[in-house]
């Protein structure tokens, strides 16, 4: 064991999102942080004008959320790898593979989604040459073990099985992470030494607390400051919910947001195509569940959360004994 984490994620952006706060976290604690990106973004839509000629452009939009991943990562203190830049194990070259440095690699490109309800994504009716979705499963699984078994975590943490709000990529990224984990525990006959993590994070959020994050945006003065404001819209509280929201019994672990606000939020800032209305509230009161917010290029604001939160993946033994400070088990 090395004391270390693994994230894996669909998209750049998404690690920042969904988990920046116990990735920072990990890091200032001097422990060792890799994050797998699946994709490069390059069917996202892109927020600021000057940029706008990405948009559609899916080798240029890759090339620059390249470059936006890697500075968010910088920020957050992690290491990052690109999924379809492991090489496959085996030695056969797949089909509508190329050859990647010591072995045969496919390229993964972002499947896309479309919008089914408020706040829910699905498979879009074009997926494209080389989706995500679309490779073989058993591959990107045996890729990602390889990192696995490379890395050698102590935790490994990705989206739940609905992907955090159904996005087709998030899906398989979940599907792909929970093979890989009993891949890598089983070995590759190839001498490789097996590894098995010590503990599997799914992102979650308590239902009521995420209600309430939404009814506390509507009040706050971030929000209301924000130049951009009459272009944004709050999120109904009482509207339909992310597969990320769970009963809040369901949440095992919390992650202290305020200690590494700062590098959250430039790696926020590093997701240009991306993020846009980004507020921090620098004196919250502290009963407020809300350090900030942002939006995506639906233009619905979103909380920046005082405390991220996690759940155990059912079936996955929690045997980590220690976690580093900033990061607390729900009694």
């Amino acid at each position: 064991m090395t004391g270390g984490l693994l994230a894996v994620h669909a998209h750049p952006d998404d690690e920042t999102i969904a988990t920046g706060a116990l990735i920072a976290t990990w890091a200032v604690a001097g422990l060792p942080v890799t994050v797998v990106t699946c994709t490069r973004g390059e069917r996202g839509e892109v927020i600021p004008p000057e940029l706008a000629h990405l948009e559609g452009d899916g080798l240029r939009l890759a090339a620059h959320r390249e470059e936006e991943l890697g500075s968010a990562l910088g920020a957050l203190g992690a290491d990052g790898v690109l999924l379809d830049r492991v090489p496959i194990p085996g030695g056969a070259t797949a089909a509508g593979a190329s050859e990647c440095g010591a072995g045969p690699c496919r390229r993964y490109v972002d499947s896309g989604m479309a919008w089914t309800a408020a706040g829910q994504a699905g498979r879009a009716e074009s997926l494209g040459p080389d989706a995500f979705v679309d490779a073989p499963i058993d591959e990107q699984a045996e890729r990602l073990a390889a990192v696995i078994r490379e890395r050698r975590p102590d935790v490994v943490v990705t989206y739940e099985p609905g992907g955090g709000y159904g996005h087709p990529d998030h899906i398989r990224a979940h599907d792909v992470t929970m093979r890989a984990l009993l891949l890598a525990a089983d070995g590759d006959g190839s001498g490789t030494e097996p590894h098995a993590v010590a503990a599997v994070l799914w992102t979650a959020i308590g239902a009521e607390t995420l209600r309430d994050a939404w009814r506390e945006l509507a009040v706050t003065r971030v929000v209301a400051d924000l130049p951009d404001r009459d272009t944004l819209v709050l999120p109904d509280p009482d509207g339909p919910l992310p597969s990320v929201a769970v009963p809040e019994t369901s949440v095992a672990l919390r992650v202290d947001v305020a200690p590494v606000l700062d590098r959250v939020v430039e790696a926020l800032r590093a997701h240009r195509t991306q993020v846009q209305g980004l507020g921090i509230e620098r004196d919250p009161s502290a009963e407020s569940a809300v350090l900030g917010c942002y939006a995506l290029s639906n233009g619905v604001l979103a909380p920046v959360l005082r405390r991220e939160s996690y759940r155990f993946a059912p079936g996955w033994a929690d045997d980590l004994a220690w976690w580093p400070a900033g990061v607390a088990r729900v009694a």
